[in-house]
């Protein structure tokens, strides 16, 4: 079995930051988000191939961070693609997917439950497609599947206007090889693209055995700025151990906070959970929970909380910063002008003051 990894896109919901970044390669928790999914597939055990879909704008970016896969015992094979849609980059990638059955997953997305269960039933009840599917409290954001009783996918909607369910597919699926001519079968839908619920669909109509299973733990989807501060609350609430290490002077450490030892923190207060990455530096600060700080980032004389920090980052005289996003070597520092703000802001971006 392979696994087909979608880190394409453009991330327009993510931008200014995905001008310079691949939306798949912000940290949460000071790691790319790529990373974490690469991590579950590693620890399946049996899959050593992966293809990874790249976009034209970043997939240097995302060949810099992944380069041969070794790190997560994979050989890697890179595979650019225009974003025509899901079912499309299945198409793209199908000289390196051969007849071999795989799972694909969105590089952006996260889930708190292992792959191997998963893989486990696909392989155990010979299935031609796996759809996994989370209970969600808004459908009409997400493409909606409907089961028969016995579990069986009957029917897709993708963004339903209309309630048909809440059962939402979430991003991770698995296939047989027959998905292939399912996608030969179907037509662009009306935003041009291929979508991979026409070729589920067409599997269904075509009699294959298509099944789905319910997740029993949190998915974050992380396309948007909210999203990510939120992914990034769960995976420091879920993973981060109280490790300090750093120079540490005159200083606070309250609960689960992981400090680099190359970081510095001095006559400040740290509450976790939060984490501070390589050669950070924190002085007259106070970070409170849920927050991440990346590498070589400079805070003085600020309070911060529940934010993700890119690195290289200033951070000077702010007297309360909350539910924010940061990108790298941005500089944020209070005017002594009482009243006044002066900015640089580039486009897409948002502030709120």
């Amino acid at each position: 079995m392979k696994a087909l990894i979608l880190s394409g896109g453009k991330g327009t919901r993510l931008r200014p930051l995905t001008f310079t970044c691949a939306k798949q390669l912000i940290p949460v928790a000071n790691k790319p988000i790529l990373g974490y999914v690469l991590d579950q597939i590693k620890q399946t055990r049996i899959i050593t191939q992966a293809g990874i879909i790249t976009a034209p704008e970043t997939g240097q970016n995302v060949r810099d961070y992944v380069q041969d896969g070794k790190q997560w015992n994979l050989n890697v094979t890179y595979i650019p693609q225009e974003p025509l849609g899901l079912a499309h980059a299945v198409k793209t990638a199908q000289d390196f997917l051969e007849h071999d059955a795989f799972i694909m997953c969105l590089g952006d997305n996260l889930t708190g439950q292992s792959l191997e269960n998963f893989i486990e039933r696909f392989q155990k009840e010979n299935l031609d497609a796996l759809i996994i599917l989370k209970q969600v409290e808004d459908p009409t954001r997400f493409g909606i599947a409907q089961l028969d009783k016995n579990g069986n996918i009957i029917r897709l909607v993708e963004k339903p206007k209309t309630p048909v369910g809440s059962l939402a597919i979430i991003g991770i699926y698995m296939f047989s090889n027959k998905i292939h001519q399912a996608i030969e079968r179907i037509k662009p839908s009306w935003r041009g693209e291929l979508e991979i619920t026409d070729a589920i669909q067409e599997m269904v109509k075509q009699g294959f055995n298509v099944k789905a299973e319910i997740l029993n733990s949190w998915w974050l989807d992380t396309g948007k700025k909210d999203d990510i501060l939120t992914a990034n609350a769960k995976i420091l609430d879920e993973y981060i151990t109280r490790d300090l290490k750093g120079k540490i002077e005159n200083s606070i450490i309250e609960g689960r906070v992981t400090i680099d030892k190359q970081a510095t923190i001095k006559n400040s207060t740290i509450r976790g959970p939060a984490i501070i990455g390589k050669g950070a530096q924190i002085e007259n600060s106070f970070i409170g929970p849920y927050t991440s700080i990346g590498d070589d980032t400079q805070i003085r004389n600020s309070h911060l909380e529940y934010s993700v920090i890119l690195e290289n980052v200033t951070i000077n005289n702010v007297e309360r910063l909350e539910e924010s996003l940061i990108g790298k070597n941005a500089k944020v520092n209070k005017t002594r002008k009482a009243n006044t703000l002066k900015l640089l802001i580039g486009d897409y971006s948002e502030v709120e003051v």
